[in-house]
């Protein structure tokens, strides 16, 4: 029985607190906090418990804005700064879903494409809405966005 990903950060910042982990302390501080934050935005009356897929979504976001800092910086040519968010973005993908590769998303692509009778790049529209609701937390949207226009290109 897996813990819910919010219990599963709470537990590990009270670790990272006991071995003096500052780095770790600090993405886990961050990420108990958007967990909280988007708890308070859901809350309707008394309590809210957010869903484990609200919960992964939460850590996406924080992990999408790690990696466009990162190509900022890289940009700027900050690599000290760039290192720093790279160094976060791997502690926060420990607690997401694995991700799929390229192929594994080529496969579901190709495969849903098939089955809608989806012909060319005119049908985009038709093909990422139900591909994203399949890979939604399993997959980076960019990339599923990028095959499916290149399998439609086909």
């Amino acid at each position: 029985n897996k813990m819910a990903l919010k219990e599963q950060i709470l537990e590990d910042l009270k670790t990272a607190m006991k071995a003096k982990d500052k780095d770790r302390l600090q993405v886990l501080r961050s990420l108990k906090a958007k967990l909280q934050e988007k708890e308070i935005a859901e809350r309707k009356d008394g309590e809210a418990t957010l869903t484990e897929d609200q919960a992964i979504a939460v850590l996406m976001k924080a992990a999408k804005q790690r990696k466009e800092s990162i190509t900022q910086f890289e940009e700027g040519n900050r690599e000290d700064l760039a290192e720093k968010e790279k160094a976060e973005l791997v502690i926060i993908e420990e607690y997401l879903p694995k991700m799929l590769t390229e192929d594994e998303v080529r496969e579901v692509v190709s495969k849903k494409i098939a089955d809608l009778g989806a012909e060319g790049p005119q049908d985009m529209g038709k093909v990422m809405g139900p591909i994203m609701g399949m890979l939604k937390g399993k997959a980076d949207g960019g990339l599923v966005s990028k095959v499916v226009k290149e399998e439609l290109s086909n």
